[in-house]
């Protein structure tokens, strides 16, 4: 059965001498949104054949992306999105995704 949550699927191309400096704010702000009662869950990874692309699969209990980002510039994600332009390659491509099917 499909989902009703908000997904987003965000690539990050982090700068090669910066990606020690990004993975302590990007666990820093994870941790602060994991406290949000709009927060279902975030997976980070980091592909296997760039070492300086990473992705967040981010799952909110939000109606829309309207509604998401009302609540969401918080002094946390304000200071981690002051930090972005430094530490990335180019801007981060963000995707909302829509669940047709899941298997567990």
């Amino acid at each position: 059965m499909p989902s009703e949550d908000l997904i987003f699927y965000v690539k990050l191309y982090v700068r090669p001498d910066c990606v020690d400096e990004w993975k302590e704010a990007v666990t820093t702000v994870i941790e602060e949104m994991s406290k949000e009662d709009a927060f279902i869950s975030c997976d980070l990874h980091q592909d296997a054949h760039d070492e300086h692309l990473f992705t967040l699969y981010e799952k909110w209990a939000e109606p829309s992306v309207e509604a998401f980002l009302q609540n969401q510039m918080k002094p946390y994600r304000v200071a981690y999105e002051a930090k972005l332009e430094h530490l990335l390659q180019r801007p981060r491509e963000p995707q909302v995704l829509r669940l047709l099917r899941q298997w567990r």
